[in-house]
């Protein structure tokens, strides 16, 4: 039987024909590729009786031979085969001539830069893992202080340690990390192909990311082919980029066309469609966060993981896990490095790749006063396109409820939900939109531990249905649920990562506790040099590691703005009925609402109230007017009372809800859609209060029979400046509310706000003339709306000056003045609206900043 001798990277062995032999990133397999493009377990080679032959098993990248694809193919001498890529895949020359080299007993890395050579840590190493440290780090070699790690092959020459490099920019774009196409599509000279979801397209996609008519190819005149977009929801991508709604791009080709989870690419007169089905593998590579005065947050972290898999990231405080998490999902780019998408650089192709990243925050991402079902239907609403029906959206919500076992909870109030339930349905939330990447931060934190070992199930079950799923967790009762486990040193650098059943044999001690407190204990060691000198590093990093770091070139951020799945009116319009469902559903909130402006109307009552509103006749000795305190004390209750309520309705909203609004965001919900559903319904709700509380205070008291602008309808004129006044006061509870950063200061900076608006109406004292103190009380909603009411019940008559002609000009008794002070008024409110806005920018994602 003839011999076959293997060559790669400068390694050969002679194969026995009497046996077969695995290739693949299986550290248990004969020969061992770490290389991310390589399945785990991707090809055998066997003798069949009559000839040696390679067989691909199903290899999520493929097994190329002369740049085609095989599945199965008898070997000759001289074949070149490359695995996961056609052109710079690893490669295996195949030769007949034997060659006096021993087969390989250990599995070894067969790519990586500088594989099989480790440096050791020149820092002092903590007692506890003296002991327990692999050889290379024990015995470091005396000149150089290099050497060479015991167990592994020795390697060829250095030009051969050093992988090309992957991914976007490297040839042809890839798809999907050059999968075999689902299916194939023919072309023919002048024929137009429709895609979309509808069944009269010429390719229908199954995807409710997808349009009814989506978009189509055309070939031009010149044999050229162009995509044109057909105003889709979710926007038409060209290599990772949005067309312009309604444009069109013509083809080159390399260009790949992505259409919701589907890509096409176009080959000679054919289309080749490629469906993301969730079996993405994942990789960073030298990521790496500098803040504010040059500190590094986050240090050249790497690593990669296939598809189908489960990996927990934990660490001390200050590791960094919040900011690789951002990282990772986009939300926060490195300054330095790349995240690879199935080898698709997710910072230059965020637009597109977005839909395909589910993220589940540490806090809940839904309201907890709606039931489960309600909750879904509204995120099904927001995140589907607009020309999906409710019946579509209605078997996507029940199909993820039966897969998460949810259905039997789908009438309840989620605030009636255990701990693990309502992270289930944040979970079914992201699962809407069948992402293939799901991130998780903190699940666990406040779980028992029962709840917390259901999650962690629940996350296994999630990655082997065919989806990778990174955890942040510092729970570490359930870490043998998952394949890969990266360990974050202080500091933000990779002190482990490999498989969680060998984590604490690398550490050398017993317990996560202890590492953790080593961790502590030893903040200045070297914990990233000690993982880079390990067996462990060369086995599951090294060729992550050795593509050189690249800083982050974001494209123009015009370009990066992806399209919104609905329009400007259908989510204003969701948002508001949304907002009104979680209103509705707090009996609590109702009832404050109509209680609170009752009370404050009432208390004016209680000021002399057989007086009224009206100019007190002159002195008879002195011919001077008696000033009426009864109308400007009336006036000042009133007023505070407005700006109380409507700053009281609005100064938790915003902040209660920053991480729905910041995932939301993510999604392609629109800034101003969502503040302007918060400004209808409180503004609504607060003008309502506001009329309350002028006809509560208004209506048993003598008031002028005329007014300047309503005529006879003095009472709802002087409830007008009052109902302003609530609007704008709720305008300045959204600042408020925008810019803490936990509900609990949201109250001392509203009792600060009335306060304040108490001191500057201009009844306690006269602010005409006091200079610098009447300026800065034209910030004031408070003086403006006691101004206007003022100017209808002649403030200047009813509280006159000590100096004849030194009136107050916001007073008088003109149509004029009461249209300034309103405008002035509802120019605030405007002025704040803005400002909120700008402040909501901050709890974006950064990439999606314009």
């Amino acid at each position: 039987m003839p011999e076959l001798v293997l060559e790669t990277n400068g390694r050969t062995w002679t194969l026995d024909p009497s046996r077969s032999y695995t290739l693949g990133r299986d550290p248990q397999g004969d020969i061992v590729f770490d290389d991310a493009r390589v399945s785990w377990r991707h090809a055998t080679v066997s003798f069949n009786g009559r000839s040696w032959v390679i067989e691909d098993h199903g290899s999520t990248n493929g097994t190329f031979v002369q740049g085609h694809r095989i599945h199965h193919l008898e070997l000759a001498p001289g074949t070149t085969v490359n695995l996961g890529n056609a052109t710079d895949g690893p490669r295996l020359n195949l030769t007949g001539a034997a060659v006096p080299t021993p087969q390989p007993q250990q599995p070894y890395a067969a790519q990586g830069s500088d594989a099989g050579w480790a440096h050791a840590p020149q820092q002092q190493v903590p007692p506890q893992q003296a002991a327990h440290q692999q050889a290379p780090q024990q015995v470091p070699q005396q000149q150089g202080g290099w050497q060479r790690t015991p167990g592994v092959p020795q390697q060829g020459p250095a030009e051969n340690l050093v992988p090309k490099a992957s991914g976007v920019g490297a040839g042809a774009p890839p798809v999907y990390g050059d999968r075999s196409p689902t299916t194939f599509h023919q072309f023919s000279l002048g024929r137009v192909m429709r895609i979309g979801r509808a069944l009269e397209n010429d390719l229908v996609v199954s995807d409710l990311q997808v349009s009814r008519h989506h978009a189509e190819f055309h070939s031009t005149p010149d044999g050229r082919m162009e995509i044109r977009d057909l105003g889709s929801h979710n926007g038409t991508y060209v290599n990772g980029l949005p067309i312009p709604k309604g444009g069109s791009q013509l083809l080159g080709p390399t260009d790949i066309v992505g259409v919701g989870h589907s890509t096409f690419r176009i080959v000679g007169d054919r289309l080749e469609e490629f469906v993301d089905t969730g079996e993405v593998s994942f990789s960073a590579r030298h990521l790496t966060v500098t803040v504010d005065g040059g500190k590094q947050i986050l240090k050249d972290v790497s690593f990669g993981v296939p598809e189908k898999s489960l990996i927990a990231v934990i660490g001390p405080s200050g590791s960094g896990k919040s900011t690789l998490l951002k990282a990772l999902t986009g939300y926060r780019p490195a300054n330095q490095g790349e995240v690879l998408y199935d080898n698709r650089n997710l910072y230059k192709q965020f637009a597109e790749l977005r839909q395909r990243i589910g993220l589940v925050p540490q806090d809940d991402i839904l309201h907890k006063e709606l039931t489960v079902k309600k909750a879904l239907k509204y995120a099904a609403k927001l995140r589907f396109p607009a020309d999906t029906t409710a019946a579509e959206r209605e078997a996507r919500i029940d199909e993820v409820l039966r897969e998460l076992k949810l259905d039997i909870h789908k009438d309840k109030k989620v605030t009636s939900l255990s701990g693990g339930q309502r992270k289930r349905v944040s979970v079914a939330l992201e699962l809407l939109t069948k992402p293939s990447l799901i991130f998780l931060d903190e699940p666990t934190s406040g779980l028992d531990p029962g709840m917390d070992r259901d999650v962690m199930q629940l996350l296994r079950g999630l990655a082997d249905d065919g989806r990778t799923v990174l955890v942040v967790t510092h729970s570490v009762a359930e870490l043998a649920l998952c394949d890969k486990l990266l360990v974050m040193a202080p500091g933000g650098a990779v002190a482990y990562f490999g498989p969680p059943e060998e984590a604490l044999n690398f550490f050398g001690y017993d317990s996560w506790a202890d590492v953790f407190s080593a961790f502590e204990n030893y903040r200045d060691y070297d914990w990233a040099g000690r993982w880079k000198g390990s067996q462990h590093y060369q086995m599951y990093a090294a060729d992550i590691d050795a593509v050189a770091p690249q800083a982050v070139q974001m494209p123009q951020m015009q370009a990066m703005k992806p399209p919104k799945p609905q329009g400007w009116m259908s989510q204003f319009a969701t948002l508001v009925r949304r907002y009104v469902s979680v209103i509705a559903s707090d009996k609590g909130f109702l009832a404050l609402m109509v209680i609170l402006p009752a009370v404050l109307g009432a208390v004016s009552l209680l000021i002399d109230a057989d007086k009224g509103l009206l100019p007190n006749p002159p002195n008879p000795q002195t011919g001077r007017i008696i000033p009426n305190g009864t109308a400007t004390t009336v006036l000042l209750i009133l007023a505070v009372g407005a700006c109380f309520a409507g700053a009281a309705n609005s100064v938790r909203e915003l902040i209660k809800e920053r991480v729905i609004y910041e995932r939301e965001r993510a999604t392609g919900l629109s800034r101003s859609a969502y503040l302007m559903s918060k400004v209808f319904v409180l503004g609504l709700i607060t003008v309502l209060q506001g009329l309350m509380v002028g006809v509560i205070g208004f209506t048993s008291r003598e008031i002028p029979e005329k007014g300047l602008v309503l005529g006879g309808a003095t009472l709802i004129e002087l409830s007008l400046p009052i109902m302003a006044l609530g609007f704008t006061a709720m305008m300045f509870g959204l600042i408020i509310s925008s810019l803490v950063k936990t509900a609990e200061k949201t109250m001392p900076l509203l009792v600060m706000f009335a306060i304040v608006q108490v001191v500057f109406t201009g009844c306690l004292f006269t602010l005409h003339g006091s200079i610098g103190v009447n300026q800065f009380s034209f910030l004031m909603p408070s003086r403006w709306a006691v101004a206007a009411a003022g100017a209808t019940l002649d403030f200047n008559r009813i509280s006159p000056p000590e100096k004849a002609g030194d009136t107050d000009p916001l007073w008088e008794h003109s149509l004029g003045a009461w249209a300034m002070d309103m405008g002035a008024l509802i120019a605030l409110g405007v002025i704040c609206g803005f400002f909120v806005a700008r402040f909501l920018r901050r709890h974006e994602p950064e990439v999606m900043r314009k």
